[in-house]
């Protein structure tokens, strides 16, 4: 059947059928994407193919799935066949059974198809026949089924975070952040008049924890969407979880390409800068800035998922700036503070270590430093932004202000010490819900990231996750007094790609340092 035909049975057939046992407008409306999927779906992978022209025909189907829709459930099973068949026709490229030219000449035929046959007055004819049965049929005009985690006056949000071990200090901070955001808008109204609600599930960075604690949070809290999750390897475990669920899954602490695909997973969405980028800064800081030979600039790294994409990070950057040399890297295992082997693997380097990129957790990281500072005098020690900057800098604090000298850690935010507008409301709302605490990183982020969501959920009426998903990649150049302007979009579901230098001065306060 060609697409034409196909496609003139959204007007004709779903009239015909409407109130027939033998297919209905879902069950066209499926059939008609698994014609259309593959084609558009194997016009994206063609470079010469303007993607603008598939995005179109992607926004008119979906438009047509919306309106022939009869509940939410309908509408989200129809977008996740609708999205099968669109990698399905990735998966036919990928496995040469179609060349770009034939893929260009079905887009053509698809395109012409659309060009004979007015979107508006199609859509139309698909919920039409609906609106003339529910006015001789009650029960066709059911109320949508409830929104999962939504009600009159709630929107729930999950988080899943360590509550003890070595990183409960971050979990903590990521969560009073979060809160923050919520209380201060929740004091002012609500969303929409619903009031945010934060319900936090413990996994104590235990990934093999993980998806018992998302279940907890979904199945028995009932809540919408997930955000600010911690770890990358439990981020691996989390995301299919909430992918399968058509569940939002907003701005981790990770930077890890995990939650940045390529073309990014639907439900996913960061507010960070990726580790990549982080490293590729640190990399140009340590070689451009430092001078310091390539040679003697090593990595220590976590010994999972989060050591892999710092590791990665480095060697991309070295290539990056054409560098040859190998990367010098040392292993610690994961949720440990035992650095002991790493530190003997780098007292045989002939080459003496000048500068230690540490992709490590802050007491892992305290520890290699506090081992490792009267051997190597004058080593850079340079962190990522998860490290947790203020449970490193208590650490260090607590061995002597000598341990605080050339240790820099990237931010993926701009430092609590300035007087940003941004980060002035997120002091005066840090003072008023959690008085005593004091500014935090991880904190900022949590508050940043849940300030961008409130933003997208005041936009979507009526709110439910497709809804949001579309407002939120449709957000360009969000203002929110960062000093950086912040943006989704289709095919970018990462806000921000900045990043922030800041160093220890020798009281234990981090300084802003310029990286470039």
């Amino acid at each position: 059947m060609t697409v034409r035909w196909s496609l003139l049975l959204i007007g004709t057939v779903l009239a015909a059928r409407v109130g027939s046992a033998l297919a209905g407008p879902v069950d066209v409306v499926r059939d008609l994407g698994a014609r259309v999927g593959p084609i558009v779906g194997q016009a994206s992978t063609c470079q010469d193919i303007a993607q603008g022209r598939v995005q179109t025909i992607v926004d008119q189907f979906r438009e047509v799935i919306r309106q022939a829709s009869p509940s939410d459930a309908d509408r989200d099973a129809l977008i996740r066949s609708f999205n099968g068949f669109i990698a399905e026709g990735r998966n036919r490229m990928a496995a040469a059974q179609v060349n770009c030219q034939t893929a260009d000449g079905q887009l053509t035929e698809l395109e012409r198809s659309l060009s004979d046959q007015p979107a508006a007055p199609a859509a139309s004819s698909i919920i039409a026949p609906y609106s003339a049965a529910a006015s001789t049929n009650p029960t066709a005009a059911m109320p949508a089924p409830p929104v999962h985690g939504v009600t009159d006056r709630e929107i729930r949000f999950g988080t899943v975070i360590p509550f003890g071990g070595q990183r409960r200090e971050i979990g903590r901070q990521m969560k009073m952040g979060i809160e923050a955001a919520f209380n201060r808008i929740n004091d002012a109204g609500g969303v929409n008049g619903r009031t945010l609600k934060l319900i936090a599930a413990d996994d104590n960075y235990d990934p093999t924890r993980t998806i018992s604690a998302m279940t907890q949070l979904y199945d028995k809290e009932q809540v919408f969407g997930f955000i600010g999750n911690i770890g990358t390897a439990n981020t691996a475990l989390a995301i299919p979880y909430a992918l399968e669920r058509r569940a939002l899954f907003f701005g981790p602490l990770s930077g890890s390409s995990i939650v940045r695909r390529d073309p990014p997973d639907r439900y996913v969405f960061n507010f960070r800068a990726s580790f990549a980028e982080e490293t590729a800064a640190i990399v140009r800081y340590l070689v451009k800035l430092k001078r310091i030979p390539p040679k003697q600039i090593a990595v220590l790294t976590q010994a999972d998922a989060f050591g892999e994409e710092g590791f990665a990070g480095v060697t991309k950057a070295f290539r990056s700036l054409n560098i040859s040399d190998p990367v010098t890297r040392f292993n610690y295992p994961r949720n440990t503070l035992d650095v002991d082997e790493a530190i003997n693997q780098m007292k045989a380097q002939k080459l003496p270590i000048k500068a230690m990129i540490l992709v490590a957790t802050d007491r892992a990281s305290a520890k290699f430093i506090e081992k490792t500072h009267d051997q190597y005098p004058g080593m850079i020690y340079t962190n990522l932004s998860v490290v947790g900057a203020t449970g490193l800098a208590n650490e260090l604090k607590l061995l002597g202000p000598r341990f605080t000298q050339n240790v820099i850690v990237t931010q993926g935010v701009p430092a609590v010490s300035g007087y940003s507008s941004l980060v002035l409301d997120y002091k005066n709302a840090l003072a008023k819900y959690f008085p005593g605490e004091s500014p935090d990183y991880t904190s900022l982020e949590g508050f940043i990231s849940a300030s961008v969501l409130i933003q997208a959920l005041k936009q979507t009426t009526p709110l439910d996750t497709e809804r949001l998903v579309e407002t939120l990649e449709s957000m360009r150049s969000l203002d929110l007094g960062l000093g950086t302007k912040l943006s989704f979009g289709r095919a970018e579901h990462q806000a921000s790609h900045k990043i922030w230098g800041t160093t220890l001065d020798e009281t234990g306060t981090y300084q802003a340092i310029e990286l470039e």
